[in-house]
């Protein structure tokens, strides 16, 4: 009788570790998103003094967060500058604190760049939040937390 239940206990512990390994083999599949933060910016600053990038927060393979903007040499942030606001608000009917929000927060509820929609009057930005966000999610399947630098093109 003491044969029986030993072996029986091996073959529950046997399979109870089978279990535990297709579960740990499962857990990192092919394009799977390492928790922390990643960030993809230009290579360079364009013909208007600004530097775009992504920052994403990533955990349990999901993004949680984005941030989108520009910044100019100094570090000051697109999204607050009033100014250009006013002027391109009147010439487009967006603005960089508007736009680069509904960006953001397409890519925290959708989780692709491809499914988020195009704003109309930030179709530029649109071009390179794209690039920008491909290249944040690379660096977070990659587990790499340095910043990526985008040579961004235009499609427009």
């Amino acid at each position: 009788m003491k044969k029986d239940k030993l072996i029986r206990f091996c073959a529950t512990v046997a399979g109870l570790l089978l279990v535990l390994l297709f579960l740990c083999g499962c857990g990192q599949q092919a394009g799977a998103l390492k928790d922390g933060y990643y960030t993809a910016e230009a290579a360079e600053f364009d013909d208007y003094g600004w530097k775009e990038y992504v920052t994403i927060f990533v955990s349990e393979n999901r993004i949680i967060t984005v941030e989108y903007d520009a910044k100019n040499a100094s570090g000051f942030i697109k999204s607050w500058d009033m100014d250009y606001m006013r002027e391109m608000n009147a010439v487009d009917g967006t603005y960089p604190n508007e736009y680069t929000r509904e960006y953001a927060d397409g890519l925290v509820n959708r989780q692709d760049p491809e499914a988020v929609d195009m704003i109309t009057g930030a179709t530029h930005s649109y071009h390179s939040y794209q690039q920008l966000a491909h290249a944040a999610i690379e660096q977070a399947e990659k587990g790499m937390t340095d910043v990526a630098y985008v040579a961004l093109t235009t499609e427009e």
